[in-house]
């Protein structure tokens, strides 16, 4: 080949057809002239000798099938491979819409306000929680493993993430009606810390994520403690600690196993579970709470037999739920005393719970017996001690039908409840209980005030028109004064409320609440000390640090001369025997108040008072509707009588200053508001001056006073 033997040249032979015609020049390659093509001679030899060729190899019969499964196995891990980048992308895309990690810290809880009565008793739990922060040394073994048998049994063994528990939470939701969900307990915690409540992919990426950086950064003990203190539980409850109060008026350590379950399995779904609402739904959940408790060893079979036998069994609310009055009120001032709450705080307040339950009684039953025949609706109770601490405070009929505090907020006319300030700047500017004045009509450019019986005594004395509440009388008397004298001494004993310096104010025309007339009165009942009424003795954290504490005395100082409280406790005292409140008298007691009836019976009072308990009454309607003839001698006195008599009831009787035949001596039964304790020097009585007991001392320790 290499010497061209052999070699075979391409013929170009256009033929003569070709020629003669003119066509163009064919020129073609034959397959022998073509590279690798077979040669010739063997072509023609095999054509030749009819030797057939040679048949082609079959392929080897597992190749392509090897080839095959090569092929899938290749496209499983490249399509891993992206799925993985897909997954790591769309987890870091998610990541990137959450705070830094190294910045990311658990919220702080809001702060609850426990607020106890003056027996250290709970009256409410205030704030956005409901109630207190607990440890889970403080909480009975069976609360806590409850929530972990019902929610996350493998809580103490994963990491965050369960896929155990997702897995077959699948396989339940494929092969039952039921659904179930697979999160666990510190994924549930991260949604209530830091996510909303939608259902959506990204948030259960995001709430995953969450996990795994609560789980890195707390103990178990440390999560579970958080989830139960953070935990929704319907009705305003966030945390085990509001729940148990708010359910089985207790605290969470003190709930029992079968409330325990109840409380587990209410988290599910707080609205559809809640005891109070559907009990038959949440014993069945607690049911289920029980026996998953029993099938992980949480709990013994006799355990989880003895809790089916007892149910829970949640609290009925008591009476008209008047104590949330006396806790939205605490709230209302805090913030005066100790600004911002940033933590759980107690509140021991002055409130006696015996106090607070006979107030709200009286008002109820009373209005029960005769709202509907005298057409009002609505009371407010107001009952002080003559330092201005509160020990009941009612602020209307029923607390759930409305939150609405008129003992503290509704600003109402006094009527003739309003007359002692004027009598007081009368006798402040030389008159007396002994004075007379004319009860005759009255008109003043055009303005005529006339008494409640129509008619008119002619020649009377102070004492006597406060204690009818004679209205002629006591306009003449603030014409005598000035209206400008009365609104001073009505403001100079603590009535805050705006009041108008017209001839009208003699017979109570601007509007005051409750609680300011009620502690106006107290300078009576404590010898003339103008109070600042206060339900707040003492703030302090849940370690026992004291935020706050009421200092002694902080009142108005003195604010009534002690002569001029005596002829006032005179004059306010025939009240009871021969004026408006003669059936609210109280055996063994002296007592002095005074009646109030606005116009048209649309108002009507009475505040009362003896030497260790001032007390006020208002009954009336809300938009203003007036009475069917209610004032102040009839509804509200007994309302009052009903109060005093359970509040007194066994109590030694304290006179009121300046009444009496004689002083108080030490052999007394009666001891007097706001005179000094009893000591050794000497005293002036009806009987003149009584000399100080002979010491037995000797001279040198009467020298060094020893």
């Amino acid at each position: 080949m290499a010497n061209g033997r052999g070699r075979r040249e391409p013929v170009f032979d256009t033929g003569a057809e070709a020629r003669d015609t003119g066509s163009a020049l064919q020129i073609g390659v034959r397959p022998e002239d073509r590279a690798g093509g077979p040669m010739p001679q063997r072509a023609a030899r095999r054509r030749g000798s009819g030797e057939k060729p040679a048949p082609k190899k079959a392929p080897k019969k597992g190749g392509r099938r090897g080839s095959l499964l090569g092929r899938l196995v290749y496209a499983g891990v490249v399509l891993g491979i992206w799925a993985l980048i897909a997954v790591g992308g769309l987890v870091a895309y998610h990541a990137a819409q959450l705070p830094p990690i190294d910045q990311l810290s658990v919220p702080k809880r809001p702060p609850n306000i426990a607020i106890l009565a003056s027996d250290g008793s709970l009256i409410a739990n205030r704030g956005e929680t409901g109630g207190r922060t607990v440890t889970l040394k403080e909480l009975p073994p069976h609360l806590p493993k409850a929530f972990v048998a019902i929610e996350d049994r493998r809580f103490y063994d994963h990491f965050g993430i369960d896929p155990v528990g997702i897995t077959r939470a699948m396989v339940r939701n494929v092969t039952s009606r039921s659904m179930q969900g697979g999160s666990t307990l510190t994924q549930q915690l991260a949604k209530n810390l830091f996510l909303t409540q939608e259902r959506t992919a990204s948030r259960k990426i995001q709430e995953a994520i969450l996990a795994l950086w609560l789980e890195r950064n707390y103990s178990k003990d440390e999560l579970l403690e958080l989830y139960l203190n953070r935990v929704y539980f319907g009705s305003g409850a966030y945390g085990v600690e509001a729940a148990a109060q708010r359910y089985y008026g207790k605290s969470a350590r003190h709930v029992t196993l079968s409330e325990a379950a109840v409380l587990a399995g209410l988290v599910q779904a707080p609205s559809r579970l809640a005891p109070t609402r559907n009990p038959q739904a949440a014993q069945a959940r607690a049911q289920l709470v029980l026996a998953a408790m029993q099938d992980v060893g949480f709990i013994t079979p006799q355990a989880f037999k003895t809790a089916l036998a007892n149910p829970a069994e949640t609290m009925r609310p008591k009476g008209a739920g008047s104590m949330n009055y006396v806790a939205d009120y605490v709230i209302d001032v805090l913030d005066d005393f100790v600004g911002e709450v940033e933590t759980d705080v107690t509140v021991q307040t002055t409130i006696d719970p015996a106090l607070q339950a006979a107030a709200e009684r009286a008002v109820v039953d009373e209005l029960n017996a005769k709202g509907a025949k005298y057409n009002v609706a609505q009371g407010a109770f107001v009952a002080m001690q003559p330092d201005g601490a509160l020990k009941a405070l009612v602020g209307g009929r029923n607390y759930a039908d409305s939150q609405f505090n008129r003992a503290t907020v509704a600003r109402r006319q006094p009527g003739s409840a309003f007359k002692p300030f004027v009598y007081l700047a009368a006798v402040e500017r030389g008159l007396t209980p002994d004075t007379v004045r004319e009860d005759s009509p009255v008109n003043y450019r055009g303005w005529t005030p006339e008494n409640y019986s129509r008619d008119y005594r002619g020649p009377v004395t102070l004492r006597e028109a406060l204690a009818l509440s004679l209205n002629t009388v006591a306009v003449k008397v603030g014409f005598e004064v000035g209206a400008k004298a009365v609104v001073q001494t009505a403001q100079r004993l603590g009535i805050a409320s705006p009041l108008q310096a017209n001839p009208s104010i003699a017979l109570g025309t601007s509007e005051v609440t409750p609680l300011e007339l009620v502690a106006a009165y107290a300078a009576f009942a404590n010898g003339g000390t103008g109070v600042i009424p206060y339900a707040i003795k003492e703030v302090k954290t849940t370690a026992g640090k004291s935020v706050y504490r009421r200092p002694a005395g902080g009142g108005l100082g003195r604010v009534i001369d002690p002569n001029a409280v005596a002829m006032m406790n005179t004059m306010m005292r025939d009240t009871f025997v021969i004026g408006t409140a003669k059936k609210g008298e109280i055996p063994g007691w002296e007592a002095a108040g005074k009646t109030g009836t606005s116009q048209d019976f649309r108002d009507a009072w009475f505040v009362g008072y003896t030497g260790s308990l001032v007390a006020g009454v208002w009954l009336g309607n809300d938009d203003g509707d007036p009475t069917k003839r209610v004032s102040g001698g009839n509804l509200p006195v007994e309302v009052w009588s009903a109060f005093m008599k359970t509040a007194l009831k066994g109590a030694p009787p304290v006179a009121l200053p300046g009444i009496g035949p004689r002083a108080p001596s030490p052999g007394d039964g009666m001891a007097v508001a706001g005179a000094p304790a009893p000591g050794r020097y000497a005293t002036a009585g009806a009987d003149g001056w009584t000399p100080p007991p002979r010491s037995d001392k000797n001279f040198l320790e009467r020298l060094f006073g020893l």
